[in-house]
């Protein structure tokens, strides 16, 4: 695994859960565990998603993977009402060895922090039954785009996608995701595209987004001021730059992910 980009901190552990809840309705609509009684979850992380999945499916029983104890700890408690369907396990996705077998996976927001995504989908395929679902939804953060033109926004997200690859992890791993399972062994392969286009035709969709992704930009901030790679006057150069796009009469606010989703 890679450093982690958004850090473990409190705030960044409250992130994730209040994120999970935000982009459900974008993440959740085409994935389908119908069905299903055993998933293994990749990059479980404080258990933000895992819950979604336990509401939705309440036939799931659900072995969430991450290599983060501080993280896994966090988990415990947000899924506490799910306690019997849920088994946390403390791994490296690179090295996954367990003793089930799964009828389905799940993976989301993690590919794009592990140094080999390939080595992660071969693991988790070797533990999945003949006929078994996996869904994925990971980023593709070249396709972000705004007006009007921001340039500390833009050159902060520069600097922010900069240090997830020098962390070994990948901004744009979503456009290889077809190519990925296809290399793991998998089959019926579909892949994929949510996020959001926005304007002021929808002003509180947009003034939602873009209040998300400052949150989102700001938790990558502290790892990058301790690298040196940022001031506290580029941070608060590249939130005024949103604010200025919130309020011209032609804001534009774009951004996809990619979904895919595919059978042993």
């Amino acid at each position: 695994m890679v450093k982690y980009l958004h850090g473990y901190n409190s705030h960044e552990q409250q992130r994730l859960i209040d994120q999970a809840g935000f982009l459900a309705p974008l993440i959740y609509k085409d994935v389908d565990f119908s069905g299903c009684k055993k998933l293994i979850e990749v990059g479980s992380g404080v258990g933000a998603q895992t819950a979604v999945l336990l509401g939705l499916f309440p036939e799931l029983e659900i072995t969430s993977v991450d290599f983060s104890e501080t993280q896994l700890a966090k988990a415990i408690e947000n899924l506490r009402e799910y306690a019997d369907r849920v088994i946390l396990v403390c791994q490296d996705a690179h090295e996954l060895l367990l003793d089930q077998v799964f009828d389905s996976a799940f993976v989301c927001w993690t590919l794009e922090h592990v140094t080999d995504p390939l080595r992660v989908l071969k693991r988790m395929r070797a533990h999945l039954s003949p006929g078994a679902k996996i869904h994925i939804t990971e980023v593709f953060n070249s396709t972000f785009y705004c007006y009007p033109d921001s340039p500390a926004m833009e050159h902060y997200y520069k600097v922010y996608n900069q240090q997830q690859i020098g962390f070994g992890g990948n901004p744009d791993v979503g456009s290889q995701l077809g190519n990925l399972l296809f290399q793991s062994g998998f089959k019926d392969i579909k892949l994929t595209h949510g996020g959001f286009h926005l304007d002021q035709s929808q002003p509180e969709q947009l003034k939602g987004f873009i209040e998300f992704w400052k949150i989102l930009m700001k938790s990558g901030a502290p790892g990058m001021l301790e690298a040196g790679m940022i001031s506290q006057s580029e941070i608060e150069a590249m939130e005024n730059d949103l604010d200025r796009i919130l309020a011209d009469e032609n804001a534009v606010f774009f951004y996809q992910f990619v979904q895919a989703k595919a059978t042993v």
